[in-house]
């Protein structure tokens, strides 16, 4: 794998601000010609540095207004509990990130639903049911700074 070097985190920049944009304007916005700029594009994706491409949600759209960041400990430290505990957070809708972290809490999650009754019954019925979960602390988001 070749180091990126300045074309690379300028196309990377490009690509991060607007993924659906053509080679013909990304190329330009770089100031290189299409054909090395699809080059450049194409050995990034091979060396794994472009990992995919996707579409960002907005979530107010849908009607889901509050965010929140459950920090999640978790009382059991046998494998199969946790197997089991992070298929089912990974299976949640209402989950849009989840990250094991180091020291405490045990996991990070980032939830979104329509409004705090229904994230109520998100924690109740799903989460805090699951036999792994031991406490869990939410912080609900004031304003998002950087997504």
């Amino acid at each position: 794998m070749k180091a990126p070097d300045a074309l690379d985190y300028a196309i990377l920049e490009q690509l991060v601000a607007n993924g659906r944009l053509s080679n013909l304007d990304l190329a330009e916005r770089v100031g290189l010609t299409p054909a090395p700029c699809l080059r450049r594009v194409r050995r990034l994706e091979a060396d794994g540095v472009i990992a995919g491409y996707r579409a960002v949600i907005d979530h107010e759209k849908l009607g889901r207004r509050l965010e929140v960041t459950a920090a999640v400990e978790v009382r059991s430290t046998d494998t199969q509990t946790i197997a089991e505990f992070e298929r089912a957070v990974v299976g949640f809708d209402e989950v849009v990130e989840a990250r094991k972290v180091f020291g405490n809490p045990d996991y990070l999650l980032r939830i979104v639903v329509r409004d705090v009754e229904e994230y109520e019954q998100f924690q109740m019925h799903k989460l805090t049911a699951l036999p792994a979960v031991f406490r869990v602390d939410s912080h609900q988001t004031m304003k998002l700074l950087k997504p």
